[in-house]
């Protein structure tokens, strides 16, 4: 007792010079954070996405696109229930369950539909999380800071999308060693992981991978700009969004 008792004065000691030093650091620092902003990177207000149903969906090409995300993001390759996604594909009865209608044309409903996080406006998972290792930014997009994520899946139980995955096993076997992208971390075992709307690839003046892949059928920009491709695809197509009851405000808009 009296030793555990001691490395906690210890462990207190060290945290709270730590906190007397940081001040200091920023002081020195101008009051700014020494982290540079690359010169190339794109900025909005809302970030929102915008997908052409009617130029995709066959689950190849959709595949297509996962397999682009996955291999950037290093999500690794697991098979059945325990499988980690960014980008998959479902049928119009499980994307849109509340916007069934039976005289919709055949064909829509034989087609399958991509899926990723929505980065909602009113997200419930950065609500229930207890961490903050979910975190909406200033931009709309919900992020991830997977070393603050205890593996609670409280996030998980709070989106009405199924839209994250838990690493139930250690990821990187999933990976192929030889395969690796150097430029985005590995996971680790007990944490949740899902789509980041590539906040890397904006950082550097790119659009998210699956846009580019998708020779024009994806459309990402910001919503609060009238002058952006996006409004104007929203102003020229009919769009509807997944489970509007949810009040969750979805940012990813399909063209059906």
């Amino acid at each position: 007792m009296k030793n555990n008792r001691r490395a906690f004065i210890k462990l207190a000691g060290i945290a709270a010079a730590g906190l007397a030093v940081a001040p200091k650091a920023l002081a020195s620092s101008g009051g700014h954070s020494p982290v540079s902003v690359n010169p190339k990177a794109v900025h909005a207000k809302h970030w929102a996405m915008v997908i052409d149903t009617t130029k995709l969906h066959t689950a190849e090409e959709i595949d297509k696109l996962a397999a682009v995300c996955h291999h950037i993001h290093n999500v690794p390759k697991i098979e059945g229930k325990k499988e980690v996604k960014w980008l998959w594909h479902d049928t119009y009865g499980h994307t849109f369950p509340e916007q069934e209608n039976p005289h919709l044309a055949e064909e829509v409903h034989h087609r399958v539909f991509p899926l990723l996080c929505n980065h909602c406006e009113n997200p419930p998972c950065v609500r229930v999380c207890p961490t903050k290792a979910t975190f909406q930014r200033p931009d709309g997009i919900v992020a991830m800071d997977y070393h603050r994520c205890i593996g609670c899946r409280y996030c998980m139980a709070g989106c009405p999308y199924g839209s994250r995955s838990f690493n139930w096993g250690e990821p990187r076997l999933g990976l192929d060693v030889t395969k690796l992208n150097p430029e985005f971390p590995t996971r680790m075992r007990g944490v949740v992981e899902k789509c980041n709307f590539c906040v890397e690839r904006l950082a550097v003046g790119q659009q998210p991978a699956c846009v580019e892949a998708s020779e024009g059928a994806m459309f990402f920009g910001d919503l609060k700009d009238p002058d952006s491709e996006v409004r104007q695809v929203l102003r020229e197509k009919f769009t509807i969004r997944r489970k509007p009851s949810a009040g969750t405000e979805p940012s990813v808009y399909y063209i059906i």
